[in-house]
């Protein structure tokens, strides 16, 4: 095998002109796969930071009364299913669960400070793990403590956004907020970490994250009834170990609270019920939409992987000619088939894996140079990498089959006396 492989580069060599041309047809067809494919897994893992964050693996449980959300503003059939620390207990056991937070919320609460107001703001009544689950930190000022829950304190967190819209040119820590007609005092500033934003690209995207980009009020949620008298659900934010099982956790999630629901209503006659929001279904039905198109492309590219083939063939048929009184000298002297067999379709499959590696690299370069001028995002994919270089390698040992039975079947006599 290694002799065989030291005679086919040395083949390689003594014809590079006509070996690098015989490649090309493998090279062009490599290069635009590996650049296909960079493109598509960029553009798939763009979706997901797109409408999930870079790293968030966040997933948020919302109450449904039937078909619709639950507000607790219009009428629904039963007050909302009161969530007990068991049950919460009970969440953050679950597999796959890093972390869980149980929260209220409101987008309807009339937030002031003196003239200015945070109209369509959002108010939260957050337990001690919403920061870190939702990915907040500090920015100034501190966070809840234990106190704050325990004494219902009437302390505020707000982020930057709210804390632009209501103190412009101001320090906000230590100032107050009313909500509700009810005074807080503000005691940090927090923000999202970035990796938790979703990209707005679309108008669309605009008004369904409306809210966050308005500015949000948090406050300890034992203090929630002072401000909010109505029938207000916890929702539930859990967050997944990695994005492959945000799914399962945020059914798993669901059917936990819904057990607890049914408990409750041992008559089954309540129409409440928990639902996971599902972004990763979102993720996928767009991700299978974007590589479908551009598989497509990579069939089309594939036509350049034949014609390179056949290529390959017609140059080892050249070479059989060629070298016609070679095989006859060996066989002449002992060589069996299998070996000049062996020979051709390793000089054959050295040709086309070499044509795959500078493909690789050319299919590599070629994508970084589509990102750039485009700005479509890349990603290079190792497994595709190595399938390529093997595939090249699979493509020298089909297309020169053909060559290497004709060199291995010649007659000895007759290849001695060819001219």
């Amino acid at each position: 095998m290694l002799e065989n492989i030291r005679l086919a580069f040395q083949g390689i060599w003594s014809h590079m002109m006509r070996s690098f041309l015989t490649m090309l047809g493998i090279i062009i067809g490599i290069a635009s796969i590996i650049a296909i494919v960079s493109t598509i897994k960029g553009t798939s893992e763009q979706i997901k930071e797109d409408l999930i964050g870079a790293g968030s693996n966040t997933v948020n449980i919302y109450l449904y009364d039937g078909d619709n959300r639950y507000d607790s503003e219009y009428g629904n059939s039963s007050k909302a299913p009161v969530l007990t620390d068991d049950v919460k207990e009970e969440v953050r056991d679950l597999d796959h669960v890093e972390n869980a937070t149980f929260y209220y919320n409101s987008t309807s609460a009339s937030i002031y400070n003196n003239n200015n107001s945070l109209e369509g703001g959002s108010v939260y009544g957050i337990d001690v793990n919403y920061l870190a689950t939702c990915g907040y930190v500090i920015q100034s000022g501190r966070g809840f403590v234990s106190d704050d829950y325990k004494n219902y304190n009437k302390v505020a967190l707000i982020d930057d956004n709210a804390a632009q819209n209501l103190f412009p040119s101001q320090n906000p820590v230590g100032q107050t907020v009313e909500i509700n007609q009810e005074p807080y005092t503000i005691v940090g500033v927090i923000r999202q970490d970035e990796n938790y934003q979703p990209t707005i690209n679309s108008i669309d995207e605009y008004y369904t994250y409306y809210q966050s980009i308005v500015g949000s009020v948090m406050i300890p949620d034992s203090c929630w009834p002072i401000s909010f008298r109505f029938d207000v659900p916890q929702n539930v934010i859990v967050k997944a170990d990695s994005t492959d099982t945000m799914s399962s956790v945020g059914n798993s999630t669901a059917d936990a609270l819904n057990n607890s629901i049914t408990s409750l209503n041992t008559n089954g006659s309540t129409t409440m019920k928990y639902k996971a929001e599902d972004i990763m279904e979102q993720v996928k039905s767009m991700q299978k939409l974007s590589e479908s198109t551009n598989n497509q492309l990579i069939w089309i590219a594939s036509i350049s992987l034949l014609v390179g083939g056949i290529g390959v063939m017609n140059i080892m048929l050249v070479s059989v000619t060629e070298r016609t009184k070679e095989i006859g000298l060996k066989k002449a002297i002992g060589a069996r088939k299998k070996t000049i067999l062996g020979q051709f379709l390793t000089e054959a499959s050295v040709l086309t894996s070499i044509g795959g590696i500078i493909g690789v690299v050319t299919g590599i370069g070629l994508s970084k140079v589509v990102g750039k001028v485009t700005g479509s995002p890349t990603a290079i994919s190792v497994p595709s990498i190595v399938i390529a270089v093997l595939f090249s390698t699979v493509i020298g040992v089909v297309f020169g089959l053909l060559p290497s039975v004709k060199a291995a079947n010649l007659n000895p006599i007759d290849a001695l006396r060819s001219e």
